[in-house]
C-alpha cells in the first residue's frame, strides 16, 4: 500500500472510489438476478435446468479461489481490480446475448470466475483503505454492495416495464460501470506484499486461523443465503401472510442488513470486533428462534429484522481480520476465508430445503439458529478478535 500520509480529503476521496467499485460489482450481479425470470422464459429453460445454471456461477467462483488470491498477491489488488471490473460487466452483456442453454452456461461460469476475482481484489482494497484510516470501515463498503442490490433490482424492474430487452439493459449497466472506472480508478490504492520465508504452492495448507475465520463466515453466509432464498416461502407457508405481503419478510431482512452495514463500523470502533460479533450471533439465533416459536406476521417481521442486523457485520469483519494477516498476503488470506465462507452461501439454501422436506420449514430455521450460538463460542475463543 502507498506509504504516504493522506489528508482527510484524500482519505474520503479514496474511500468513495473504493465504495463505488463495491457498488459496481453489486450492480452487475443484481442486474443479472433481476432478469433471471425473463431469461428463463425467453430461452425456454425448465426449473431443473435453471437450478443447474445457478450452480455454475458458484462453481466458477470456487474453482478459481486459490488462483484469484495468487493473482492479487503477485500483481496487487489495484492492477487486478482495474482489469476485472471491466471484464465482469462485459460477461454480463454476454449473458444477455446467450441464445441457448449451453451459451448461457458458459457465460455464467465465467461470470462466477471473474466475479470472484472482483470480490478478492475489491475486498483487498477495502482492507488497505482500513489501514489508511486506522479504524474499521469494511462494513460500510459491504453496505455499498447491498445498496447496489436494491438499485439493480429497481433498474431491472424499470427496464422490464419499458420493454427494454436484456442485452440493452446489461449494456446500459456496462456503460455505467465503465463511467465509474474512468472517474475513480486513479484513486484506488497500490498494494503491499507480505514477505514470506518460503514459496508456497498454489494449494498449500492454509493457516488454521484463516480456516476458523472461514467457518465463522460459513455460518453467517449460510444463514444469509437461507434468508435470501427461503424468507418468502417461510412467510407464505408458515406465517400464512397475504400474497401481496409475502415479500415483506425478505424486505425487512434486507433493509436491516444494509442498515447494519452502514452503522456497524461505528459500533465496532466503539465496542470492539469480538463483542459486536457475539451480539450479532445472538441476534441471528434469537431472530430465527422467535420466528419458529411465534409465526405471527408482525412478530416475524421484527424477527427477520433481527436476523438481518445479526448477519450484517459478520462477513465484512471476518474479511477485515483476514486481510490484516501478518503471515499471508491479504489477497491469499481473503481467498482462503472466502472459499470456506462462500460454501455456506452455496450449501445453506439446499440444506434448509432438505430439512424442510424431512420435517418442516420451522425445524430448518431452528437448526440454523444454532449457527449463531456456535459463532458466539468461536469468536470468544479466537485471539484475533480480542
Amino acid at each position: 500500500m502507498d506509504t504516504i500520509e493522506y489528508t482527510s480529503q484524500q482519505k474520503n476521496r479514496i474511500r468513495l472510489a473504493v465504495s463505488l467499485f463495491y457498488f459496481s460489482q453489486g450492480l452487475a450481479f443484481s442486474s443479472w438476478a433481476s432478469r433471471i425470470p425473463t431469461i428463463k422464459q425467453s430461452l425456454g429453460i425448465s426449473e431443473g435446468q435453471l437450478g443447474t445454471l445457478l450452480l455454475l456461477m458458484p462453481i466458477g467462483q470456487l474453482c478459481t479461489m486459490a488462483l484469484s488470491g495468487r493473482l492479487v498477491a503477485k500483481y496487487g489488488s489495484r492492477k487486478v481490480l482495474r482489469i476485472v471490473v471491466l471484464i465482469y460487466p462485459a460477461i454480463l452483456c454476454c449473458i444477455g446475448l446467450a441464445q441457448n442453454f449451453y451459451q448461457l452456461a458458459a457465460a455464467l461460469f465465467f461470470f462466477g470466475v471473474i466475479g470472484n476475482m472482483c470480490n478478492i481484489s475489491v475486498n483487498t482494497q477495502g482492507v488497505e483503505v482500513e489501514k489508511v484510516y486506522g479504524k474499521s470501515i469494511m462494513s460500510s463498503f459491504h453496505g455499498a454492495w447491498s445498496i447496489a442490490g436494491f438499485t439493480g433490482a429497481l433498474i431491472g424492474l424499470l427496464m422490464m416495464n419499458l420493454n427494454i430487452n436484456t442485452f440493452y439493459h446489461f449494456l446500459i449497466i456496462y456503460g455505467l460501470i465503465v463511467l465509474n472506472w474512468f472517474i475513480n480508478n486513479q484513486y484506488i490504492l497500490s498494494s503491499v506484499s507480505v514477505k514470506q520465508t518460503e514459496k508456497k504452492s498454489l494449494f498449500s495448507k492454509p493457516e488454521s486461523t484463516l480456516i476458523q475465520l472461514g467457518v465463522i463466515g460459513f455460518l453467517s453466509m449460510a444463514t444469509e443465503g437461507a434468508m435470501f432464498d427461503w424468507s418468502g416461502v417461510y412467510f407464505q407457508d408458515i406465517v400464512k401472510a397475504p400474497e401481496n405481503l409475502v415479500v415483506v419478510g425478505y424486505a425487512s431482512f434486507m433493509v436491516m442488513m444494509a442498515t447494519g452495514r452502514f452503522i456497524g463500523d461505528y459500533f465496532i470502533s466503539k465496542y470492539g470486533k469480538q463483542r459486536i460479533m457475539q451480539v450479532s450471533g445472538l441476534l441471528m439465533s434469537s431472530g430465527l428462534l422467535i420466528s419458529v416459536f411465534f409465526p405471527n406476521f408482525f412478530i416475524c417481521v421484527i424477527a427477520f429484522m433481527m436476523v438481518g442486523l445479526g448477519v450484517a457485520c459478520n462477513v465484512p469483519t471476518v474479511y477485515s481480520v483476514a486481510g490484516k494477516s501478518t503471515k499471508v498476503n491479504a489477497g491469499v488470506a481473503l481467498a482462503t476465508v472466502s472459499s470456506v465462507s462462500f460454501l455456506g452461501f452455496l450449501m445453506g439454501p439446499p440444506l434448509i430445503g432438505y430439512i424442510a422436506e424431512l420435517f418442516d420449514l420451522r425445524y430448518s430455521y431452528a437448526v440454523f439458529a444454532c449457527f449463531g450460538l456456535i459463532m458466539i463460542v468461536m469468536v470468544g475463543r479466537m485471539k484475533v478478535f480480542k
